[in-house]
């Protein structure tokens, strides 16, 4: 069969052409014609997401009768194919394209009908014996499958986010617990500051990330909620009670997750916040990202001319001019990364905010954004684990010169000679670049022996015991 061979198709709005080969019918090639816009296609795991659905409804449609058992089960087997990741290539609509995800849920319909006609011996295009809207569409439509998709595919893909954050958290204490005795100078407004070990900073991050794990994993609970069975407008015409009852059941057994038909079909339709605040949870754990990605470059600035507190692992040459250099490359893509989720969010929040009456058509923009969001951050923070954290070391000398050096110290001074009178020292010492406790001994302030206690950067770390 020639590459270039074509079958003639009709819809409903008459005849046109899709390439022989094509498991997809006339319905997704008039979107490809319509909709050449950005060249990216829809996550993986949404395509596995509309069959699981799909299989889901044939399997109810033919326990109540409504669908044989023969077309049922060819249909189910092409669900169960495209699940385990076959004719993926098949979807091409772009991601971003009509209202409400109309063409890709066509391209799902299609594509699953013309396998379905091979499975039962037929050629693809035979309509007449089984149907992408009549059969396989059965009980459904575009605005109550999408969304009810699209929860599925965040459920899915949130998990191994959890995973990946957990690993990351994982590792930075590890690296806490290492350096737990490493003595360095605090900072606050990029100036010196009072102590704080090189442990107790990898601790707050990791705590950091953890809090927004936490906080992404209690806003996915909300998607548990589905609106499958709603149909057009969440009243579940062409559907029946048994029917829902009988498809959030499937679903529950073939994803083992707690999935239950909304209190409300009509909100989960006309609304996409649930979206919209999983995504604030991703922008949020994207700003603690971003904020240690900086300040891992900061700390590891130099070698010699910066921080150099620490050192992160040389992956590749850093400069096509200046020889030797090595820059903090993972660090760098991490809060690009972050920058990208933020980007996303925004895009979800106008398009969440869109919703018209008892649809918000513009989810396809949600669907793309979401799973990217969550698709990026999976892959930065495996490598953030294990290419970046993983290998970091610290410069024990220059932490604790820095330690000794800050005048940041002074301010375990205030219980002994108030506030005033160490300001006073920090300025003469500064002045005349002599050391702090120096100044304090040559003014008879107090004792050197008390005055060594005192200001020991070890002692500085803690609160009194």
């Amino acid at each position: 069969m020639k590459k270039n061979n074509t079958r003639v198709e009709k819809d409903s709005l008459g005849m046109t052409t899709v390439p022989e080969e094509a498991y997809y019918g006339a319905e997704t090639a008039r979107a490809v014609a319509n909709f050449p816009i950005s060249g990216l296609r829809f996550h993986k795991e949404f395509i596995w997401a509309l069959a699981v659905i799909k299989k889901a409804c044939a399997q109810a449609n033919c326990s109540l009768g409504s669908l044989d058992r023969r077309r049922g089960g060819a249909i189910i087997r092409a669900c169960e194919e495209i699940m385990a990741g076959k004719w993926h290539d098949q979807f091409v609509t772009d991601a971003l394209q009509s209202g409400a995800g109309v063409s890709i849920h066509m391209n799902a319909n299609e594509v699953i009908t013309n396998r379905a006609l091979e499975i039962l011996g037929r050629k693809k295009g035979d309509y007449a014996f089984l149907h992408s809207h009549d059969h396989v569409n059965m009980g459904q439509s575009t605005n109550d499958v999408i969304p009810t998709a699209l929860r599925l595919a965040v459920l899915k893909i949130s998990k191994i986010f959890s995973q990946n954050s957990l690993a990351l958290e994982k590792a930075l204490h590890k690296k806490a617990k290492q350096f737990g005795r490493v003595i360095k100078s605090g900072r606050t407004h990029l100036q010196d500051a009072v102590p704080i070990t090189v442990g107790q900073e990898f601790g707050g991050w990791a705590y950091q990330l953890e809090k927004g794990r936490k906080r992404v994993g209690q806003l996915t609970q909300w998607l548990l909620e589905l609106g499958i069975g709603g149909s057009a407008v969440g009243t579940g015409l062409n559907t029946s009670l048994r029917y829902r009852a009988k498809v959030i059941r499937n679903l529950r057994l073939l994803t083992g997750l707690n999935v239950k038909s909304s209190r409300n079909l009509f909100a989960v339709m006309q609304n996409d916040g649930d979206f919209a605040a999983v995504s604030g949870g991703l922008r949020d754990y994207s700003l603690s990202l971003i904020q240690i990605a900086n300040d891992l470059r900061l700390l590891s600035s130099g070698p010699n001319t910066g921080f150099g507190e620490i050192r992160l692992p040389a992956l590749q040459p850093g400069s096509s001019i200046m020889p030797g250099k090595v820059n903090p490359v993972i660090p760098e893509v991490a809060a690009q990364v972050g920058y990208q989720v933020i980007g996303n969010d925004v895009t979800i929040a106008f398009a969440a905010a869109s919703g018209e009456c008892e649809l918000n058509v513009m989810r396809p923009v949600i669907v793309h954004n979401l799973l990217q969001s969550f698709e990026i951050l999976n892959n930065t923070l495996k490598i953030l684990t294990t290419r970046c954290v993983a290998g970091i070391q610290v410069d024990v000398k220059k932490c604790r010169q820095y330690a000794e050096n800050s005048f940041g110290i002074a301010a375990a001074l205030n219980p002994y000679i108030g506030y005033s009178k160490a300001a006073e020292c920090v300025k003469e010492a500064k002045e005349n670049q002599e050391k702090l406790s120096q100044v304090i001994i040559n003014k008879g302030l107090m004792n050197e022996k008390v005055l060594a206690n005192v200001l020991s950067p070890d002692n500085l770390t803690k609160p009194y015991s």
